[in-house]
C-alpha cells in the first residue's frame, strides 16, 4: 500500500523529510478495524515528532493523527462497525499513523463521520474535536459555574484547529460566553464567524482588554498555544477560584501566581486515553457521534480552509511547512490518494 514517512528526524526542508513508500497492508485483530484512507489533515503533533523522534531502526515512521475513511476489514473482536461503515477518527500516538492506504485503528476511538461533509471537511475534526471537547467538558467542566465569577471562558488562540471548534462547542451545547484572541484581521474575522462574543488580540496585553469588556473576570481560560508568553495575564484576568486550561508543551510553566487565587489548572493529551487504554476509552468514540450529530444538525461546521490533493509526500510536506509557520487558521486537509 502506499504511505507517507520517514526514518530521521529534522527539519522540513530536507529532501528526505517526507518520503513516498510502499508498506504491506495491515491486518486487523483484537478489536481493531482496517479503514481505507480517503483523507487525512495535519495537526501541530504531526510536525513536533517529525522534528523529534526518530522510526525505529530499520523502519518507516508514519505520521497522521487525523482520518476519514470507509471500514474494509473487522477484526474478530470488533463489533461495532461493519465492512462499508464511513468514520473518522484520530487514532493512537502509539501506533503507525493514518498517513497510509490502510490503517488499522481500535473501534473504540472510531466514529461514523458527519454525513453532511465531504471527506475533507470531515478530515478537519476529529483531533481538535475530541481535544476541545475534553478540555471544556471533561477537565474545565464548564457546565459547572464558578461562584462569583462571569460566566465566560477566555480562549488563546481561537483561530486554529483547536481553537475553532471550542469556540463552536462552546456556543452549541452551552450559555458560556466565549472571547477569543486572534491578532490579525483575518484571524479575528475568522473567529468571529465561528461565533465567539468577543474578539481580542493576543500580542497586546490580554488582562486589560478583558477588563475593558466590562463583563468581570471569566471563570474560564483555555489557553491552546504559546502558554508561557500568555501566563502572567492568565493569571491576572482569570476569577478567583476559576478553572484554568492548556494543550501545549511550555519548556517550563510557573504557576504558582495562580495559587492566591485557588485557580486549578488541567492539562489536555487527547491520547492519553487510547495510550493507557483506559477504563473509558470508548468516551472518544461516543462524543465524536455527537460532534457528527451536531454538524449533522447544523450546530457545528467543519474547521478546513484549505485542502491539498492528492496525499503525497510533497502536498504533506506544505501542509507541515503551513503548520509551522504558526499562521495557518482552522485545518489544511489532503485527500485521495
Amino acid at each position: 500500500m502506499k504511505a507517507i514517512g520517514y526514518r530521521e528526524a529534522g527539519t522540513i526542508e530536507r529532501h528526505d523529510a517526507l518520503q513516498d513508500i510502499e508498506l504491506p497492508r495491515p491486518v486487523p485483530g483484537g478489536r481493531d478495524i482496517l479503514v481505507e484512507v480517503e483523507a487525512i489533515s495535519v495537526n501541530p503533533v504531526d510536525t513536533k515528532i517529525r522534528k523529534g523522534v526518530n522510526a525505529e531502526a530499520g523502519q518507516w515512521k508514519v505520521l497522521g493523527w487525523d482520518a476519514v475513511g470507509k471500514v474494509v476489514e473487522t477484526g474478530p473482536e470488533a463489533k461495532g462497525f461493519e465492512v462499508g461503515d464511513e468514520v473518522f477518527y484520530a487514532g493512537s500516538l502509539i501506533r503507525p499513523g493514518a498517513n497510509s492506504q490502510f490503517h488499522l485503528v481500535d473501534e473504540r476511538i472510531v466514529g461514523t463521520r458527519p454525513k453532511r461533509l465531504s471527506n475533507a471537511e470531515a478530515a478537519a475534526l476529529p483531533l481538535t474535536a475530541i481535544t476541545a471537547w475534553e478540555m471544556l467538558f471533561d477537565r474545565l467542566d464548564i457546565r459547572k459555574p464558578v461562584s462569583g465569577a462571569a460566566n465566560a471562558i477566555v480562549i488563546i488562540g481561537g483561530a486554529g484547529g483547536v481553537g475553532s471548534i471550542a469556540i463552536q462547542l462552546v456556543r452549541a451545547l452551552t450559555d458560556v460566553t466565549v472571547i477569543a484572541t486572534a491578532s490579525r484581521p483575518e484571524t479575528q474575522d475568522w473567529v468571529k464567524t465561528l461565533g465567539a462574543h468577543h474578539v481580542i488580540d493576543h500580542s497586546k496585553p490580554i488582562a486589560e482588554q478583558v477588563a475593558a469588556l466590562g463583563i468581570g473576570a471569566p471563570a474560564f481560560v483555555f489557553s491552546t498555544t504559546e502558554t508561557h508568553r500568555h501566563l502572567k495575564e492568565i493569571i491576572k484576568l482569570i476569577a478567583p477560584q476559576g478553572r484554568f486550561g492548556l494543550i501545549d508543551d511550555p519548556e517550563s510553566l510557573d504557576v504558582l501566581g495562580f495559587k492566591r487565587k485557588a485557580v486549578s489548572i488541567h492539562w489536555e493529551l487527547m491520547f492519553t486515553r487510547s495510550i493507557f487504554e483506559t477504563a473509558d476509552i470508548a468516551e472518544q468514540g461516543k462524543l465524536l457521534n455527537e460532534v457528527s450529530r451536531l454538524v449533522d444538525e447544523g450546530k457545528i461546521r467543519t474547521t478546513v480552509t484549505e485542502t491539498l490533493s492528492p496525499i503525497n509526500a510533497a502536498n504533506l510536506k506544505k501542509a507541515h511547512a503551513g503548520i509551522e509557520s504558526g499562521k495557518t487558521k482552522g485545518k489544511v486537509v489532503l485527500e485521495g490518494f
